[in-house]
C-alpha cells in the first residue's frame, strides 16, 4: 500500500515537471524572434546601471553656538570627492575616473583617510562660510568614514568643520563648489544653556553659487504644512521618476500582468499598504534590515513578478500576499531615502503621508505612461499578450535577476 502511495506522488510529481517544462519551451519557442532584442535592451540597461552608484548631493548641517563657535557636518561620499564626480553625471559609471572610484569604495575606511588628507587642504580651499561680507576660517575638526561594509550602496562620510563667527555677524551664507557636487544646506542656531535649538528649511543648491543668507539674529520660522506637504511630495515622486529604477521596473512588472484594471489596483493597493507600513516603521527605528540584506531581495522580486506574469494568467491570492511582502522590502528602501535628510519636527505624521503620496503620483506616472505607450495601442488581448507581456516580463526577470546576483557582490 505504502509504495503504491509512494508510486504515485513520484508519477505526479514527474508529470508536473513535465508540464513545467512543456510551458517553458513554448514559451522560448514563441519568443525565438524577441530574444535578441531582449538581449540587446538587457544589456544595455544592465550594464548603464547595475554597476552604478547614483550621484547624492552632499547634506550640510551649519551649528550655529551662542559663542559664536560654527560646526559644519558635511555627508558626502569621500570617493566621489576624490576622483571628481559630481552632478554632471546621473551614475558614476559615466565618469572617466569610475575605475579609480571603485578602487576607492572598496578600500578600509583607514586606507581610505589616508587617500583623502592631501585633499583637505583643497576641500578647505573650495569650500566656505560667509559672515556679513566676512568669510570665516575653517578647520578640520575630525573625519568619520564608515567601514566598508556593503559596496553596492555609495558609503556616506561626515567631514566636520569648524570655526568662529565674528561677533557683529548676523547672517550667514554657505557655499560648494559644483566642483564636488550639488548640496543641500540647513542652519541650527544653538542655545545650550537654555537647551534650544532651531533648523532652518533646507536649502538646495544646484548652480554653483552660494546659499540665500540665513538670519542668526532671530529665530527661526517653523515651516508651514504646505511647505512641508509639497517639499516631501516632490522627494518621494523624484524617489520613482528619475531615481528609482527598481521600483519602476517592479512596477513595470505589476503593471504588465493583466491589460484590465482592477487586478492592477489590487495589485498597486497591496503593494502601497505595505510600503507604507515598513516605511513608518522603519522612520520610527521600529523595523531595521542592513543594505546587503534589503537590495538583493528587492531586486529578487522584480525577478518574481516578470516570471510569475508569464506562468499565470489569473489573479490569485497567493501572488496578491507575495506582492505585499515585497512591498514590505520596498518601503524599507524608501526609508533609506528619508533617512538621509530626516524628519521636521512637529511635522513627521505630515512629512510621512506627504512623501507616500510622491511615491504614488510616481508609480501612477509609470502606469500612465505605460499604458499610453502599451495597452491603448492593443485591442486584442492574445496579441498583446505575445508582442508586449510576455517579452517585457522576460526582460523584466533578466534584469531582475542580474540585480539580485550583482547585489550579492558576486561579481
Amino acid at each position: 500500500m505504502l509504495k503504491k502511495q509512494l508510486y504515485a506522488r513520484i508519477l505526479k510529481f514527474t508529470n508536473k515537471i513535465t508540464e513545467i517544462c512543456v510551458i517553458f519551451a513554448a514559451i522560448m519557442k514563441s519568443l525565438r524572434k524577441y530574444l535578441l532584442l531582449l538581449l540587446l535592451l538587457s544589456y544595455g540597461l544592465l550594464f548603464h546601471t547595475a554597476f552604478a552608484d547614483v550621484v547624492k548631493p552632499a547634506l550640510v548641517e551649519i551649528s550655529v553656538e551662542k559663542q559664536g563657535v560654527i560646526r559644519v557636518e558635511l555627508r558626502a561620499s569621500i570617493e566621489a570627492l576624490l576622483t571628481g564626480i559630481n552632478a554632471q553625471y546621473s551614475n558614476t559609471t559615466e565618469s572617466p575616473n569610475a575605475e579609480q572610484y571603485d578602487t576607492y569604495r572598496k578600500m578600509t575606511s583607514a586606507d581610505l583617510m589616508l587617500s583623502f588628507k592631501p585633499f583637505e587642504e583643497r576641500l578647505l580651499a573650495s569650500v566656505y562660510v560667509m559672515a556679513g561680507a566676512q568669510k570665516v576660517k575653517l578647520t578640520v575638526d575630525s573625519v568619520e568614514i564608515p567601514p566598508t561594509g556593503y559596496t553596492k550602496v555609495p558609503r556616506i562620510s561626515i567631514i566636520h568643520l569648524k570655526g568662529i563667527l565674528p561677533f557683529s555677524a548676523e547672517t550667514l551664507r554657505w557655499y560648494y563648489p559644483a566642483a564636488f557636487g550639488d548640496n543641500a544646506v540647513r542652519v541650527r542656531q544653538v542655545d545650550k544653556d537654555n537647551q534650544l535649538w532651531h533648523w532652518s528649511q533646507w536649502q538646495w543648491i544646484r548652480n554653483d553659487i552660494a546659499s540665500e543668507p540665513f538670519s542668526l539674529t532671530e529665530i527661526v520660522a517653523k515651516k508651514s504644512l504646505f511647505d512641508v506637504v509639497s517639499s516631501y511630495i516632490a522627494i518621494g515622486f523624484a524617489h520613482i521618476i528619475p531615481k528609482g529604477l527598481d521600483h519602476i521596473f517592479f512596477v513595470l512588472g505589476l503593471f504588465l500582468f493583466s491589460s484590465r484594471w482592477r487586478p492592477l489596483l489590487w495589485q498597486v493597493t497591496m503593494f502601497t499598504l505595505a510600503h507604507t507600513i515598513t516605511l513608518g516603521l522603519a522612520m520610527n527605528n521600529v523595523v531595521e534590515l542592513p543594505a546587503n540584506i534589503v537590495e538583493p531581495l528587492i531586486a529578487l522580486s522584480i525577478a518574481y513578478v516578470g516570471i510569475e506574469n508569464i506562468m499565470a494568467r489569473q489573479l490569485h491570492l497567493r501572488r496578491l500576499v507575495l506582492v505585499f511582502l515585497f512591498g514590505l522590502l520596498h518601503g524599507l528602501g524608501f526609508a533609506g531615502v528619508l533617512s538621509d535628510f530626516g524628519m521636521p519636527e512637529g511635522d513627521f505624521a505630515e512629512a510621512l503621508i506627504s512623501f507616500n503620496i510622491g511615491v504614488e503620483f510616481g508609480q501612477l506616472a509609470v502606469i500612465s505612461v505605460a499604458y499610453l505607450l502599451l495597452s491603448s495601442w492593443f485591442k486584442d488581448r492574445v496579441k498583446y499578450r505575445k508582442i508586449v507581456v510576455i517579452p517585457g516580463s522576460m526582460m523584466i526577470s533578466v534584469v531582475g535577476l542580474y540585480w539580485f546576483l550583482e547585489r550579492l557582490e558576486l561579481f
